[in-house]
């Protein structure tokens, strides 16, 4: 296929962007890839995610990732995003403000920062914008909120009011809420020593912040852990910890993520409806 083809064809799919890369934005990105967007992402030059499998935000760090057979590479320009849209995969770009959004001119925006916050998203910056979780509120900063919150009401699209509020505590796996998560004893850079799907032991040595070892708080699957050379504060997580046996979970995106991504979805064919190509 010539070069001009292969741009005319990504150009027939409707383009999506997604302003947060981490692994709620990841499922996001998966369900939107899969059923027919093409997808761009922005993430800080930094990210602090630590479900690293599953988040396209570590092509950041290596340039390139795989998550569910879908392939996310670090964009430098426009040049770089419209190749790898060619190819269908998904560029991650460093454009913590979505500078590049008139660029893109996407007819889907979701904010997946998921920062309990609007941190400068409007409901006039595309065709159908989307936010996920607590900090919007739908028609006045987003045309659909998403509901975050795990329970009966996850992943439901809000297009009056907003999400619940943050309560501050994780949800359950395996049983586990809070004490599964792994959190820094101190303040520093952290250094992994283990690799996520590792299996861990009650107090054994997952990583360290300097000097001081950190351990994990539950035996079971390491599900995710912080990217090495962080600067990381007292109590930031670092990581966390699946009480359930086997190692295949850490590279498959949540239920959780793929329910949310569901309710993005549903959203986007009902705000977009016939005029999904409208701008091709």
């Amino acid at each position: 296929m010539s070069d001009a083809a292969s741009h005319a064809g990504q150009r027939r799919r409707p383009r999506a962007m997604i302003k947060g890369a981490g692994d709620l934005a990841t499922g996001v990105a998966v369900r939107l890839r899969r059923s027919g967007f093409a997808v761009v992402m922005t993430e800080v030059e930094r990210p602090t995610v630590v479900r690293r499998t599953v988040a396209f935000a570590e092509a950041v760090y290596e340039g390139r990732v795989v998550v569910e057979g879908i392939e996310g590479v670090r964009a430098g320009d426009e040049g770089e995003v419209e190749r790898a849209l060619a190819r269908e995969a998904i560029p991650v770009v460093v454009d913590p403000l979505a500078l590049g959004l008139r660029r893109i001119d996407p007819l889907l925006l979701v904010d997946a920062i998921v920062a309990k916050r609007n941190l400068g998203t409007s409901i006039s910056d595309a065709p159908a914008v989307v936010a996920l979780g607590p900090g919007f509120v739908a028609g006045r900063d987003a045309h659909a909120v998403i509901e975050t919150m795990r329970g009966h009401r996850l992943g439901r699209v809000i297009v009056a009011g907003e999400a619940l509020p943050n309560t501050g505590v994780p949800g359950e796996v395996g049983g586990a809420s809070s004490e599964r998560v792994i959190r820094a004893p101190a303040v520093g850079v952290f250094c992994g020593a283990l690799e996520i799907g590792d299996h861990v032991s009650v107090d054994e040595i997952v990583g360290y912040v300097g000097d001081v070892p950190v351990r994990s708080p539950l035996e079971g699957m390491l599900r995710g852990l912080l990217h090495s050379g962080l600067d990381v504060t007292t109590g930031f997580k670092l990581g966390d910890v699946d009480p359930r046996a086997g190692g295949e979970e850490c590279h498959l995106v949540s239920d959780k993520a793929m329910a949310v991504a569901g309710g993005v979805l549903e959203a986007a064919c009902g705000l977009l409806g016939g005029v999904r190509f409208a701008r091709d």
